[in-house]
């Protein structure tokens, strides 16, 4: 949506920002609209309010805000926030954090920011040992470069440059900081992509959802590491971040991993995808299941293991599992067992029993 705001619309990155912080607080508290439809509140008095909205003070907070401008709103707040503890006044911080986490957001929207610096900056933590933490600040050498100030772990810094000694003897930290980041690249390279030095022909997957390293490769080089989704108007989406490799023809209906049926799409896109073929309704079940599932305890997802090693289907085997997991019962064994009587172990296991 930034980006959409940014490129399509020509917004500013801070105009987009407030619109998309607004719209997701009035999406919780939809009494915000009628407030800034008759100019009773601004975008800015909105997102200064989105921060300490609960459903318990929105309605006082709206009022309270009401006609108001920006330096009024504020004083308003750090008020209204204010507790007196004896003699000590603790006024609320929530005003000043949530300011600089506007500005952040708006960065880590955009992963190339317009600018030749980016500056974070760190409060270094000092005791009787000296700072516990190490600052390092990258000058700005090219129009791509940016000025860093990085919060890193003394102890970190100190052993990676003794182990560069040899190749580093300065231990300069910025070609420290640059060696560990092509380190990192090349290390989510080989896992994510299967980029290696040594590329070899892989062997087919047991899951037909199983993407060869060659096919990764091939199709990452092909899509330039960018989604492809083009809209109606002829725009492809410039999204490089939370990219998924996605099968054009589903597996749901018999598409194979080849680097014909194999695209690179980020995550919003992929879903819009599986809404488009599947329907709404569908996915939105899908993913509430594939989210209860991510809550299962290591217990839980042991008992299911099983089951599908005995040769349960999927769908008996979850339920299954999901039964044993709500029975009062301690150990796994028992679990175990009452999985399989919830089952009915004659008429679900569709392979022989292994001996013994």
């Amino acid at each position: 949506m930034h980006a959409y705001c940014v490129a399509d619309l020509r917004l500013s990155e801070d105009a987009a920002f407030k619109r998309i912080q607004a719209a997701r607080a009035a999406r919780r508290f939809p009494e915000l609209l009628p407030a800034v439809a008759d100019g009773r509140l601004q975008l800015i008095g909105v997102c200064l309010l989105a921060p300490h909205l609960t459903p318990e003070n929105a309605r006082e907070l709206i009022e309270g805000a009401s006609h108001r401008c920006k330096p009024e709103i504020e004083a308003w707040l750090a008020t209204y926030f204010t507790r007196r503890i004896g003699s000590i006044d603790l006024v609320a911080c929530q005003l000043a954090t949530s300011q600089v986490g506007a500005d952040d957001s708006v960065g880590a929207r955009t992963p190339e920011v317009a600018t030749s610096q980016v500056e974070s900056l760190v409060e270094t933590p000092t005791g009787p040992g000296g700072p516990e933490v190490a600052t390092s600040q990258v000058e700005s050498r090219s129009p791509k470069a940016l000025l860093v100030r990085a919060r890193l772990s003394r102890a970190k810094l100190r052993y990676a440059q003794a182990l560069l000694g040899h190749a580093l003897p300065s231990g300069d930290v910025d070609q420290v900081l640059d060696r560990a980041l092509d380190a990192l690249i090349q290390q989510l390279e080989r896992r994510k992509i299967g980029i290696t030095a040594r590329p070899r022909s892989s062997r087919p997957g047991m899951s037909k959802r199983h993407i060869s390293a060659d096919i990764r490769r091939a199709v990452w080089e092909r899509d330039r590491g960018q989604c492809t989704f083009v809209s109606v108007h002829g725009k492809r989406c410039d999204e490089r971040r939370l990219l998924e490799f996605d099968h054009i023809e589903p597996v749901a209906r018999g598409g194979r991993a080849t680097v014909q049926n194999i695209r690179l799409r980020c995550r919003t896109h992929n879903q819009y995808e599986a809404d488009r073929i599947f329907g709404a309704e569908f996915m939105d079940h899908k993913r509430a299941g594939r989210d209860v599932h991510s809550k299962w305890t290591t217990e839980t997802r042991d008992i299911l293991a099983g089951l599908r090693n005995l040769g349960c289907r999927p769908g008996d085997a979850r339920r299954a599992a999901e039964y044993a997991a709500g029975l009062p019962v301690a150990g796994i064994e028992e679990r175990m067992r009452a999985a399989l009587q919830f089952l009915g172990a004659r008429h679900v296991l569709h392979r022989p029993l292994p001996a013994g």
